[in-house]
């Protein structure tokens, strides 16, 4: 597996995203499928996985995908070469109230709940879920330096930002602060390219969410809602969701897709796509087919 920088981390090129081990538009794995999956995509060479506090089947399981990545982690073997990536700030309540909290103090529970639920004394990248506004971008992000600097977490992340919340980061994090930015990503959803290219700018690893445009049946028919991908698949010999992973590589060294799975077929699939090099020929067809 090609690797590539994620803030003070090195990791596999395409990583994992774990929610629909717990939620989402797929069928909801059994807790045995659930772990294959993670030991598939290790198995294959991944070495990032990503998760969330709220990716739960319900309300009151909050933690639920992040103890699964935890009995995974544990099950497999050594496995501390492997980076996991959680998110808090988004809050879910009785009768699934949804909302957001950007405060130190629910910041901190939900750092040590993340803490618990993965069987960890540290977190290897934290990441703000989504942004509270009503409160001020640069004090939330304070406070996950503070997080860090008390060595509760070992990275930065923040996620669904734009360009100008991107810079607050970086003022606050100072240089080489801000590990990673996560937002959606896919042939679906292209309005992020003016946040990956600004992390390229500055050094931040650029985390596409989505990158196949979401679970369920928009990423199993992506090649037929995006001919090119399946044109060059066949050609190639390899299945339209490597070319497009493939393609949000060659984007940027500092790319790093985090596909979703709930079958372990389907990450050890998503996972060839970092060997595979698309030409320029092919990246053009590929461009040409957006504008």
């Amino acid at each position: 597996m090609r690797t590539r920088a994620l803030g003070p981390f090195t990791v596999s090129a395409v990583g994992l995203g774990a929610m629909p081990l717990s939620m989402g538009a797929n069928e909801r794995p059994d807790r045995d499928r659930a772990v294959a999956t993670v030991h598939a995509a290790l198995d294959a060479g991944v070495t990032l996985v990503d998760t969330a506090d709220i990716y739960a089947p319900s309300w009151d399981t909050m933690g639920h995908n992040e103890e699964i990545v935890a009995e995974a982690l544990r099950s497999y073997g050594d496995t501390s070469h492997v980076v996991v990536a959680t998110k808090g700030g988004i809050t879910r309540g009785e009768g699934e109230t949804w909302g957001r909290d950007g405060s130190p103090a629910y910041l901190r529970r939900a750092v040590e709940a993340s803490l618990r639920a993965l069987d960890r004394d540290v977190i290897d990248l934290y990441q703000w879920h989504r942004p509270d506004r009503w409160r001020v971008y640069g004090e939330v992000v304070q406070t996950f330096k503070d997080l860090q600097d008390e060595g509760k977490i070992r990275a930065v992340g923040i996620s669904n930002a734009n360009v100008e919340e991107i810079d607050v980061a970086l003022e606050v994090l100072g240089e080489g602060g801000l590990a990673s930015v996560q937002n959606e990503f896919s042939p679906r959803f292209r309005c992020s390219r003016d946040t990956l290219e600004h992390c390229g700018e500055h050094g931040v690893t650029f985390l596409p969410w989505s990158p196949l445009g979401g679970t369920g049946a928009a990423s199993k028919e992506v090649g037929r809602t995006y001919p090119v991908f399946h044109e060059i698949a066949e050609a190639r010999g390899v299945s339209p969701q490597q070319v497009v992973l493939a393609w949000e590589l060659a984007l940027g060294d500092h790319v790093v897709p985090i596909p979703g799975a709930s079958r372990p077929e389907s990450i050890s699939d998503s996972a060839r796509a970092a060997e595979l090099d698309l030409t320029a020929e092919e990246l053009d067809r590929i461009e040409g087919q957006f504008v």
